[in-house]
């Protein structure tokens, strides 16, 4: 990887504003604003690298599955940090098969080609937008003879249309729920974006959308169902909100003691709380000691690691992260997250280029590894103030539309891994 600099476009915040990035900028406590997409640089990536990216993603969704298995399987509640109950449903939700839509890793691409998990939120990741419509613009604007590893949109459109068609769906329509929560990283509507964004999807896919802040379901005890602001029936959701709080929340207890004379589908469904905890990093390096793409990672203590670093389970955005250097020195961020306990991961150096901390987010879509998108930050600690900056494929030239479609197919595993209906935590 190469990172270069370039002059960003006239009027750039006006123009990725209206391709649905509301939030160009973020701002700082001393009511300052620095750019939040960042067009001021690019990556330079070749064919290998992102190949060896691709190739990792899938090595390490295959993992991540078969780990998600197995910790349903054996581990509780009070040992994920999770209300009570949560394991039951998500147990009944792997042997129904529940399908999911999308993940991100974070991973660290080191100068010497090695490729290293850092974690996966299955769960609730954002940054959809800035992958599959900003940047894809930015190239087509700046270098539309260069490609780029990103199938995002696409990928995404496809897999609401298999939902729609395969019978996944309890009819044509889809709510789409996101939090309101308070503090800066809900100020900024970045919660609502990718909702909306999602939605966007399903509408190219054949599906009816319906939007609304989570806060505004409510429950109908007469008919035993969710019913949103109007008043009407939700029968299938998606939904932007940690199924950790929404299961410990009055709305969550109705899930938890089976209420619902005709339950909701849910995406992400509740088994992908297994792919959001911080917990499934020991977990990884316990059924895959020495793996060439994991850290070495232990629950409650760092054992016998000399650098580390502490993650709450339930951690995002680098909240109440810290690292503990080989010399004594620690860094920590402040937040709300800790209770629930913590994992103590092996600490590795991020790439720095010409000062800036660098992890590659690699998305997952239906089991397929589906692009990437660069973060910057300050520090060692990938933060709420990191920055998002495009990348280009050096190598290749920008593909026709027939050439999409015929990478797309080639791109299908011939078998995507999928949860055992047993819970056995074995890769079907």
């Amino acid at each position: 990887m190469w990172r270069h600099q370039l002059r960003p476009r006239p009027d750039w915040e006006r123009i990725v504003t209206e391709q649905g990035l509301i939030f160009p900028t973020t701002s700082l406590p001393d009511g300052t604003t620095v750019p939040y997409w960042n067009e001021s640089a690019w990556y330079e990536v070749t064919l290998e690298e992102v190949e060896t990216l691709e190739a990792a993603t899938e090595e390490l969704w295959a993992m991540c599955v078969d780990a998600a298995g197995h910790m349903a399987a054996t581990m509780t509640d009070e040992r994920l940090g999770l209300p009570t109950g949560t394991l039951a449903l998500v147990r009944r939700s792997i042997e129904r098969g529940d399908p999911g839509v999308y993940a991100r890793f974070d991973l660290v691409y080191g100068a010497d080609g090695t490729v290293k998990m850092l974690e996966i939120n299955g769960d609730t990741p954002t940054g959809l937008v800035e992958t599959g419509v900003a940047q894809w613009r930015w190239i087509e604007d700046l270098m539309s003879d260069n490609d780029q590893w990103n199938s995002v949109h696409d990928r995404l459109v496809e897999r609401w249309r298999t939902l729609r068609t395969s019978g996944a769906l309890d009819g044509n329509e889809v709510h789409f729920l996101y939090d309101l929560g308070e503090g800066e990283r809900y100020d900024n509507g970045e919660m609502e974006m990718t909702v909306h964004y999602l939605m966007d999807c399903a509408v190219q896919a054949g599906l009816a959308t319906f939007a609304q802040p989570m806060a505004q379901v409510g429950w109908n005890p007469d008919s035993r169902e969710f019913r949103d602001v109007n008043d009407y029936p939700i029968r299938n959701a998606f939904k932007l909100y940690p199924w950790e709080d929404m299961l410990g929340e009055d709305f969550g207890r109705h899930l938890l003691a089976g209420d619902e004379a005709r339950p909701v589908r849910w995406f992400e469904p509740v088994w992908k709380v297994l792919l959001s905890t911080k917990a499934i990093l020991p977990v990884l390096w316990e059924r895959n000691p020495g793996h060439h793409l994991l850290l070495p990672a232990y629950f409650d203590s760092p054992g016998d690691l000399e650098e580390w670093v502490a993650k709450p389970l339930h951690g995002r955005e680098g909240d109440h992260l810290r690292i503990h250097l080989a010399d004594g020195t620690e860094t920590e961020m402040p937040g709300v997250y800790g209770d629930e306990g913590y994992v103590y991961q092996a600490y590795t150096p991020l790439p720095v280029y010409g000062g800036n901390y660098t992890v590659i987010g690699s998305w997952v879509i239906d089991g397929q590894a589906a692009g990437m998108l660069v973060r910057e930050s300050d520090g060692m600690i990938t933060d709420f103030y990191s920055r998002v900056v495009p990348h280009a494929i050096f190598d290749g030239l920008s593909p026709d539309d027939a050439q999409v479609r015929a990478w797309l197919a080639d791109r299908v595993a011939a078998e995507v891994p999928t949860l055992p209906a047993g819970g056995t935590g074995e890769v079907g």
